[in-house]
């Protein structure tokens, strides 16, 4: 299997990006798009199991939009094949003061394009 084929990589890198932008903007759509409409999508979040598209569709609608925006640090995006991928990344946001932030993806190739079809997102004191 062929690891990070450049243009691959390239591909989930602008995905990611996309997500990241819609994330702190809380783009709703944009976020639901990117996430694979199936009822086998899982979410886990900080405060919430989300299990399918529709149930990560309806906490994104109901989420306040304030606090959302953050920095994020030590980004590995990894492509294996063509088909599938992962994002992890930390993040601090200043609405969590001495928290970091933790963020994995997976990322698969679908006929519409690149889509999450798992994520996890937790907080952790900071080091």
């Amino acid at each position: 299997m062929d690891i990070n084929i450049p243009d691959v990589k390239a591909e989930v890198e602008a995905s990611f990006a996309k997500y990241e932008a819609a994330l702190v903007t809380n783009d709703v759509d944009t976020l639901q798009a990117l996430f694979w409409n199936s009822p086998l999508t899982i979410r886990y979040g900080i405060g919430e199991i989300l299990h399918g598209w529709e149930e990560i569709g309806a906490f994104r609608s109901a989420r306040s939009p304030a606090g959302l925006a953050r920095t994020i640090f030590r980004t590995v995006i990894t492509t294996y094949g063509r088909d599938c991928a992962t994002a992890s990344t930390l993040f601090s946001r200043e609405t969590a003061p001495g928290k970091t932030g933790r963020q994995m993806q997976t990322w698969a190739r679908m006929p519409e394009g690149w889509r999450i079809v798992a994520a996890h997102v937790s907080l952790i004191d900071a080091a």
